[in-house]
């Protein structure tokens, strides 16, 4: 019995001692977000009152104990961004809340916890991690770069074509630096090949872990021309399949870069800046067809170069196209017309303007040549100095019976087709030799007998005759 009794009680010193031992459990490890808020966990079993102390290393990261918060000797880098879930103690939970993750919260965390059934302790690993936010790609006419900011750990760059490129064509200058808050900024330059409008470059930025690939794309199409007033489809075809992504349109010119349409697939929020000028197709754009449809475009307002942008959950896709609105061909010809109607009606003017000068000269001429004619023409039909101009007029004459004068005549000339050019004559034309009359002519145009007259004088009959075609007489 004194044997029996004596195991007992070693028994029970040993499971007392073994209460109070300390428990050792496997770390935990977990990764969180910069700057994000971010959860060690950690449990223990409840036996009454409990005293809690968080280190990381050998610093003081928070403690409680008095069933209270002791900030007494925690570290100032950790002030105000740490927390214990107060009201959940009771049941065994000292989780660690550190709110706005750094990289400098990177490390090995110790939770220590005791109660009067013994003391525990549990580590978490806690790594951090910065992800890629976006990609920003650019282009000149030689080099095509990409850039990422706030990365944590440092991502790797990869570069692609499309039509693909061997690797040693692109070989790229990769730069990475750390700013105050010890996060990584990555540019890397691409110099671009042959022709720019012939490929399409891809960037890849991959998450050190893996877990994360973000990639940029950036082809430059060929141009477009296109008349004003014609409608015109710019190309733009999403080069992934998501069904959630954001289409923007942008517009440069003479001046800064301008949104003029935007659209979300996702929340159905548009934004159109040429309503009424330019639009989307929305079945098409359901479909990854994001082309933009210049309605009437101008000249002046429309000339430029028309980048779209396609941007996924981790992608961004840009189409740039360089777009010229030429004078059409319809205005032209209008123009044209409108300039040879001008021409038109300023001949015409011209040419009345002529007609009404000249007009009057040609009343004058006519009336000196009718002058001249009949002072050629004595009584007797005789011309002066035996020369007379053919005229082929009618005239209508009275001679009186003397033949030598005759006061009173009445001559009239009825000018045919020869008087009805207006072009002074020379002297020559008005002392040109006129052909002799026939005996048959002269038979036929006889010369009255003369009359007196009251006073006297002789004085031509009232008798008329009619001579057409009257040729010149020679007198002996």
């Amino acid at each position: 019995m004194a044997e029996a009794h004596g195991l007992i009680i070693m028994l029970l010193i040993f499971l007392e001692k073994l209460s109070h031992s300390k428990v050792l459990l496997a770390d935990a490890n977990v990764t969180c977000i910069i700057p994000d808020d971010c959860l060690l966990p950690c449990s223990f079993r409840p036996v009454g009152t409990v005293v809690i102390h968080w280190y990381k290393q050998q610093t003081p990261v928070h403690s409680y104990y008095y069933n209270k918060d002791q900030f007494g000797h925690q570290n100032k880098h950790f002030s105000g961004r740490t927390c214990l879930f107060n009201s959940h103690i009771p049941q065994g939970n000292a989780s660690l809340l550190l709110r706005r993750v750094k990289v400098q919260d990177k490390g090995r965390y110790k939770c220590y916890t005791s109660t009067r059934k013994g003391n525990q302790e549990m580590f978490v690993n806690l790594e951090v991690k910065a992800v890629i936010q976006s990609v920003i790609m650019e282009m000149t006419e030689e080099t095509v770069t990409c850039s990422s900011y706030n990365i944590y750990p440092v991502p790797q760059v990869t570069w692609a074509t499309d039509p693909p490129s061997a690797q040693e064509a692109l070989e790229n200058s990769t730069i990475k630096t750390t700013d105050h808050k010890g996060l990584f900024n990555v540019e890397s330059t691409l110099r671009i090949l042959g022709n720019l409008s012939n490929y399409t470059y891809y960037c890849s930025f991959i998450a050190a872990d893996k877990t994360q690939v973000w990639i940029a794309s950036w082809k430059n199409q060929e141009g477009i021309i296109q008349e004003e007033g014609l409608a015109l489809s710019i190309p733009c075809i999403a080069l992934d399949s998501s069904q959630n992504f954001s289409l923007t349109w942008t517009f440069t010119s003479s001046t800064e870069p301008t949104v003029i349409l935007r659209y979300d697939t996702k929340t159905r929020h548009s934004f159109n800046l040429w309503e009424g000028q330019a639009e989307l197709d929305q079945d098409l754009l359901l479909l990854g067809d994001g082309s933009l449809l210049l309605l009437k475009p101008d000249i002046e307002e429309h000339s430029g170069t028309y980048t779209c942008t396609h941007s996924g959950l981790q992608s961004r896709h840009i189409i740039q196209t360089k777009v010229n609105i030429t004078v059409a061909s319809i205005i032209v010809d209008d123009r044209s017309v409108q300039r040879s109607w001008w021409s038109t009606a300023a001949s015409v003017a011209f040419f009345l303007f002529t007609i009404t000068l000249a007009l009057p000269q040609c009343a004058r001429q006519k009336a000196l040549k009718t002058r001249r004619a009949s002072q050629r023409y004595n009584g007797a039909g005789f011309v002066e100095d035996g020369l007379h101009k053919h005229l082929n007029t009618t005239a209508r004459y009275i001679i009186g019976p003397h033949g030598d004068e005759c006061n009173g005549t009445q001559i009239k000339f009825e000018a045919q087709d020869e008087l009805a050019g207006c072009t002074p004559n020379t002297a020559e034309d008005e002392t040109e030799a006129l052909p002799e009359a026939t005996e048959e002519e002269q038979e036929e145009n006889p010369v009255g007998p003369l009359v007196e007259g009251n006073d006297g004088q002789p004085s031509c009959s009232v008798e008329r005759e009619e001579f057409e075609n009257i040729e010149p007489v020679h007198t002996s």
